[in-house]
């Protein structure tokens, strides 16, 4: 029997789950419990199964609460949450947790009011109203319209992230992180998608060491030596832009071999994964070139959460496996929309969730990194990064010591091609420059 038929005799329910002062463009309201990592119609980056392989999900009831009504600023502030602002959750004192990471205060929730700024149907009430279609192999094809649409998004979430990498120091704290994000947005006219997103608290996700996704911006101060990803998407004209990418704190150069290879692998496994990508290719092959890359080098790669379509819709098919798979995902083909974003670990694979509903960490406290791209099938036979990195980008060292790849990467297409050749020669010749001295005292 065929996949398909085989999918179709399967009656099961996939249920996903992705994912200081106001400013001039929204409010704040106090920070809650947020329970949004199991729900219905939630997003496609995180998925939850159970050991039996059908999936899981847990309602959860939005907060709610509105865009505000003050008619000179464009950010709200509405005190309807339960957690004291200023202290870190109560739960925190007697959780189990696996590593060294533990959360810390939160800021109240923003809240978009500047009427101008197009927003998703989830913002007010934390629920997107958009369901995916039912098959998993049913994939919407953009027009051209749209697909400049996708890349204006694009470019605006790379400038978000280039920015937000750019304040990754010992001593700044993650809610500082997340406060550039929300302003570098709210600048463009455009709206930070994760916010509210069922009932998320935040305007992007930092996840520090063993964190594998969702962290939940907070007061704790960045240290020497950890590593981060900082996930970022916005909503610009009715589509959305997504990335993440890693950072060292601190002077890479310091980073020590461990944390070298971890980085490294994981951004060489993403990029085979992107290389892939061309019509008539299968979407379920993606995993096994993300798995066999990290798994000879000693590394895992999560099951649990996954890469998702997407467009005017923050998560919809295709569902991107990072891992060996059978699934019928679909065919890729021109016009077609999604994210690679494989999430590796040096240890155990196996999420551990905190009670906050969206943090989730390994369960053995060892670290874990992520990359992730929009990524647009092209007519011409290959890929382009929607949020590429321009000329003003900086560049890392798992990008120059690539075996797969040196330089930035921003597709196989011709136009990408040329593209990244014009960037590389100005980023790498930046990085091959002789810094100056400083003179002696």
């Amino acid at each position: 029997m065929s996949p398909r038929f085989l999918w179709l005799l399967a009656v099961t329910t996939t249920t996903c789950a992705a994912f200081q002062l106001p400013t001039t463009s929204t409010q704040l309201r106090q920070p809650q419990q947020q329970h949004g990592r199991h729900h219905d119609a939630a997003p496609l980056s995180m998925i939850r199964k159970s050991k039996k392989g059908s999936s899981k999900s847990k309602k959860r009831t939005s907060s709610g609460g509105g865009f505000g009504s003050s008619s000179s600023t464009s950010t709200a502030t509405a005190a309807t949450g339960t957690t004291t602002a200023g202290s870190p959750p109560a739960w925190a004192s007697r959780f189990p947790f696996a590593g060294t990471v533990r959360p810390g205060a939160q800021t109240p929730q923003k809240i978009v009011v500047d009427e101008s700024i197009v927003k998703p149907d989830y913002a007010l009430d934390g629920r997107p109203k958009n369901a995916r279609p039912m098959l998993p192999w049913v994939i919407e094809v953009k027009t051209e319209a749209e697909i400049e649409k996708m890349r204006a998004a694009g470019r605006l979430a790379r400038k978000a992230l280039d920015l937000a990498g750019r304040a990754v120091k010992p001593g700044v704290t993650t809610q500082e992180i997340d406060e550039i994000v929300h302003q570098c947005t709210i600048d463009a006219g455009a709206y930070p998608s994760p916010l509210n997103y069922h009932g998320f608290p935040c305007s992007c996700c930092t996840s520090v060491n063993e964190v594998i996704c969702h962290g939940i911006p907070d007061d704790r101060p960045l240290q020497e030596g950890d590593i981060i990803n900082l996930d970022i998407t916005v909503y610009l004209n009715g589509f959305h832009g997504d990335c993440s990418e890693m950072f060292y704190v601190g002077n890479e150069a310091d980073a020590d071999d461990a944390t070298k290879n971890l980085l490294q692998t994981t951004y060489d496994c993403w990029i085979k994964a992107c290389n892939f990508v061309q019509p008539g290719n299968d979407y379920k092959d993606i995993g096994a070139i993300i798995e066999d890359h990290v798994e000879e080098r000693g590394f895992t790669t999560v099951r649990n959460f996954c890469g998702h379509g997407i467009g005017s819709v923050f998560h919809t098919n295709p569902n991107i496996l990072h891992y060996r798979n059978n699934e019928p995902n679909g065919r890729m083909a021109h016009g077609h929309t999604f994210t690679i974003e494989p999430m590796i670990c040096e240890g155990s694979a196996k999420p551990l969730s905190w009670p906050d509903d969206w943090t989730a960490t390994t369960v053995d406290g060892r670290r874990s990194a992520q990359f992730e791209h929009t990524l647009l099938v092209t007519s011409d036979g290959g890929v382009e990064a929607l949020t590429g990195k321009t000329a003003d980008s900086p560049l890392h060292f798992w990008e120059r010591e690539s075996e797969i790849h040196r330089g930035a990467w921003l597709g196989t297409s011709p136009a990408a091609k040329a593209r990244m050749e014009e960037i590389n020669a100005e980023l790498l010749k930046q990085e091959e420059e002789p810094q100056p001295q400083q003179e002696q005292q």
